[in-house]
């Protein structure tokens, strides 16, 4: 039964409880939607050291409430396995031992309904837990129970990125999901235009109420000089002119490090296209592979799956450059500007750096994103796997300059005149 007030009455807090047990089992529901089309086997690869399995992901998430939330704050819980401990943990190093991130792939056991039975008893001891707790520990909770729901959010999309990285491996390539929701796009797509700023001093940070990760804190201000994005992504025919005008030819146009993936990688194009006359899927024309399986180049769509340096070198092919993550931000919500979010994560020229005045969270929750303030790139906006609600004008995603398997794409800017 829920815990009484002094007076014998429901909690004053009910009706906040409620709503974060309502988020909770939402979001955790989601995370299983997104698993459903996938076999058992499916869910257990791993193509690459940076992806995840499925079932991984699926355990982590929960692994997180077990020992962030019930281990720490609810008395008397007991541990579904005490060995999936090590097994689940991803980089908390003062939450024990971890198995190694490159073999996550070789976890054939515990067995998926394993992890699915390891689910159900977290989400049970969670609502219990919501239910019955006094004030004083709601209040403790609060914030660590939405911040599961945030970071399981930002494993629906690993989940996608990551076994689409695994089906793009196997000859069969194929879908991810049954049913194409197609792109959202706010318009139909035209010539590209340019929206001018007039920079000066602007806020950016989370500031207010509302949920933001650490690493959007605190809000401040900057000076920007005056500026203009482009009204919309780069989209797949503007890419195709730059290959075919030898953009993965030309080193002037790349950075030293990219151009050193360019030939090591064997890069030609855009992460997941298919050549023409490729013996996976034989075509006169380039293709993309993508979630729900492959599909003819869609000249109009966001370009994705690009890396940042792919990007850059194309703001100097175009004769551009990439916005900073502060540009982005202050433009944001300028109604002459296009496919924000919800469509690709927009690389900026910004190193993933700490905001002047940053402080980590207390406990193990502070190393949920100050310790990686090095050797990434942010990128601002969303993709159209992000999770609807999750982003926000100051999310900080952030990833490092080569990564290409997220659904990333780019916005141009450019210097104007005083």
């Amino acid at each position: 039964m829920p815990a009484s007030s002094p007076s014998g009455s429901f909690p004053a807090s009910a009706p906040q409880r409620q709503a974060a047990a309502g988020r909770l089992t939402r979001v955790r529901a989601h995370s299983l939607a997104l698993a459903a089309p996938l076999t058992a086997e499916d869910q257990c690869i791993q193509s690459m050291p940076d992806a995840s399995p499925t079932k991984w992901h699926l355990a982590h998430t929960s692994w997180f409430f077990e020992v962030v939330v019930l281990q720490a704050h609810a008395p008397g819980y007991r541990l579904f396995d005490p060995k999936l401990l090590h097994l689940f943990n991803s980089y908390y190093e003062s939450l024990g031992s971890r198995h190694p991130r490159p073999q996550r792939g070789l976890l054939s056991r515990p067995s998926l309904d394993e992890v699915l039975a390891y689910r159900a008893h977290v989400d049970e001891a969670v609502a219990r837990f919501l239910a019955d707790c006094d004030e004083d520990r709601w209040r403790e909770v609060a914030d660590l129970v939405e911040l599961g729901c945030q970071h399981e959010q930002q494993h629906q999309e690993l989940i996608l990125t990551d076994i689409l990285h695994a089906f793009s491996c196997n000859p069969l390539l194929p879908a991810c999901q049954p049913a194409a929701r197609g792109l959202r796009l706010a318009t139909p797509p035209r010539p590209l235009h340019w929206v001018a700023f007039e920079g000066g001093k602007a806020a950016v940070g989370h500031g207010g109420a509302g949920f933001a990760f650490d690493n959007e804190q605190p809000r401040h201000d900057v000076l920007l000089r005056p500026y203009a994005l482009a009204d919309r992504l780069v989209n797949c025919g503007e890419w195709l002119q730059f290959m075919e005008e030898g953009g993965y030819r030309d080193p002037s146009l790349w950075l030293s490090d990219g151009w050193a993936q360019v030939q090591a990688q064997g890069w030609r194009a855009p992460g997941y296209w298919i050549e023409p006359g490729d013996a996976r899927a034989p075509s006169p024309q380039w293709q993309v592979f993508g979630l729900h399986g492959l599909a003819p180049l869609d000249p109009q769509a966001p370009v994705m799956h690009l890396s940042f340096y792919e990007a850059a070198a194309y703001a100097q092919w175009a004769g551009a450059r990439l916005p900073t993550e502060f540009e982005w931000e202050a433009a944001c919500g300028h109604p002459g500007l296009e496919q924000m979010s919800g469509h690709a994560w927009q690389w900026t020229r910004s190193s993933y750096d700490p905001y002047p005045g940053f402080q980590p969270l207390a406990g193990a929750v502070g190393e949920y994103n100050g310790k990686f303030m090095v050797g990434q790139i942010v990128l601002r906006g969303g993709s159209h796997a992000t999770p609807e609600g999750h982003a926000r004008p100051t999310y900080r995603n952030f990833f490092p300059p080569a990564a290409r398997w997220q659904f990333t794409g780019l916005r141009l800017a450019k210097e104007v005149s005083c």
